[in-house]
């Protein structure tokens, strides 16, 4: 009965500690990340320092969009999608990385998850990473890709979280429409 006891024990501590129950995937009330062969359409958005071009686009719900981030600036940019609330609350998580050292100007570093001891955010149970599928980090000069299919009428946002460059003007009006 106490070995019984013991590991039922271990193994209710080991699933509470268990990675995949600790960060649940994420979803989002406005659509999903889709293969970029299931696009609708195509849309380039420039990425200068401090600033997105364009400023606002429109699609349709329903619609699945090819994002191509074009970054012609001298920075790292981030291209994400979400609402005003949702870009508050990853600014938090891009200003930790920031702090951490794990984030400059022009990269993000990989970081020896051993070496992050103690910088776990609690809040979202998992430890610091860039990996949410409505985000994508652009290196200066580079290109990169996001697809969505947007699922329903919203008024989002497409912004770079890096900190400063929201505040700096780095944001652009995203609506979907029926």
């Amino acid at each position: 009965m106490f070995l019984r006891n013991r590991l039922v024990l271990a193994a209710c501590l080991l699933a509470l500690n268990s990675s995949v129950w600790a960060s649940p995937a994420q979803t989002y009330n406005f659509g999903q990340p889709a293969p970029a062969a299931k696009a609708s359409r195509s849309v380039e958005v420039v990425m200068g320092d401090m600033s997105f071009t364009p400023k606002a686009i429109d699609i349709k719900a329903g619609e699945t969009i090819r994002f191509v981030l074009v970054n012609k600036g001298q920075l790292l940019h981030e291209f994400n999608l979400g609402d005003a609330a949702m870009h508050a609350e990853h600014q938090q998580e891009m200003l930790k990385m920031q702090q951490s050292g794990m984030l400059t100007p022009t990269a993000m570093k990989e970081m020896d998850h051993g070496s992050m001891a103690g910088m776990e955010d609690s809040s979202q149970g998992h430890g610091m990473k860039h990996d949410d599928p409505n985000s994508v980090l652009v290196p200066p000069g580079k290109t990169a890709e996001l697809t969505w299919t947007f699922t329903k009428a919203a008024n989002l946002e497409f912004a770079c979280n890096i900190p400063g460059h929201y505040e700096a003007g780095m944001v652009g009006k995203l609506t979907v429409s029926q």
